[in-house]
């Protein structure tokens, strides 16, 4: 049975989520489908654009992305603190980015006198907008529903077009995380869609290795910060360089047609995270069977679960076995 979504999300022990969402009646989000010979590739640019779209309107950042022939997946990081900080008239204005608003709200923007009832009512509008700007469900019901009702008027039917729900799962420490980000990142390579990195269009790694090509990190995407120190910015654990290399190394195994291994630099980061190397492409090419639930570390999966008020810890084995040396 699934489960309510506020039995998964819990800012208070990790901002970061992997979600899934799936097409339903056999549909193809995009690419040719075979029983019929239609080329549905150009919804991909739809998607794309939607996901970097929404980064821009939420307090969530986009840490991977890939948008696959019939699902995609996203890695959100949910910045709490950056909706805190955000004054009355910034979270106005995020919402209106995407969203109509109401008349009220317009007044308000445009500084034109409110009575004390209208004031109540914006400052209620307010508090609801800025809930919903680090909201995971607002952020994917954003993204599924503008796609569904263009494909769904481009193949002239009615109904739905996504499952009801989107799969989302809690990643409780920097190992998750990193893994969660390689598997979703090598996802055109696993399904043969793309034989490299770089060629895999429409997906998180491409942006960063154009971007790397040119001394950069994308705008759309959460960076690569280095390592912890004080005054720590908003964004990954280690290089940017350093996760290519780890994702490139891996791809490189996964392909059937490329004799690859593990580099020494790539060694070092699995080493800091504390997961031996077939552990690695263990994880990186069938998270999705193995962790059902949320995931990291025990200590880390425990505390979860006591906040959650759970009494059990769904796929505590696994997160062992696969994530602790």
């Amino acid at each position: 049975m699934a489960r309510p979504r506020q039995t998964i999300v819990s800012l208070e022990d990790t901002p970061y989520y992997h979600c899934c969402s799936r097409v339903v009646r056999k549909a193809f989000l995009c690419g040719i489908d075979n029983s019929t010979g239609e080329n549905f590739e150009h919804r991909r640019e739809w998607v794309d654009s939607r996901i970097l779209e929404l980064a821009t309107i939420f307090a969530i950042d986009i840490c991977a992305y890939v948008v696959m022939s019939n699902h995609l997946h996203v890695v959100l990081k949910v910045d709490a603190d950056k909706a805190k900080q955000w004054s009355d008239k910034e979270v106005l204005t995020q919402w209106h980015k995407g969203f109509k608003g109401t008349l009220l709200t317009h007044k308000y923007l445009k500084e034109e006198d409110l009575n004390s009832f209208e004031l109540q009512t914006v400052n209620e509008c307010i508090t609801e907008y800025r809930k919903r700007l680090i909201d995971i469900s607002w952020f994917m019901r954003s993204l599924s529903e503008p796609i569904a009702r263009m494909a769904n008027k481009e193949d002239k039917c009615t109904g739905r077009f996504w499952e009801g729900r989107f799969k989302s799962q809690a990643l409780l420490d920097e190992a998750a995380v990193l893994a969660c980000m390689a598997y979703v990142d090598l996802n055109p390579i696993r399904a043969k869609m793309a034989v490299t990195p770089e060629t895999s269009d429409y997906t998180s790694i491409q942006r960063r290795i154009n971007s790397a090509m040119k001394g950069e990190q994308p705008a759309e995407l959460l960076p690569f910060v280095g390592n912890e120190r004080l005054n720590m910015p908003n964004g990954l654990m280690f290089s940017v360089k350093d996760y290519i290399v780890l994702v490139e190394d891996t791809g490189r195994i996964i392909r059937e047609d490329k004799r690859g291994a593990i580099s020494s630099s790539s060694q070092d980061v699995l080493n800091r995270l504390n997961i031996p190397a077939e552990n690695w492409l263990k994880i990186t090419t069938e998270f999705g069977a193995l962790f059902k639930g949320a995931v990291g570390a025990l200590p880390a999966l425990t505390e979860y679960c006591e906040h959650l008020e759970r009494k059990r810890r769904q796929g505590a084995s696994n997160c062992q076995r696969w994530l602790q040396a």
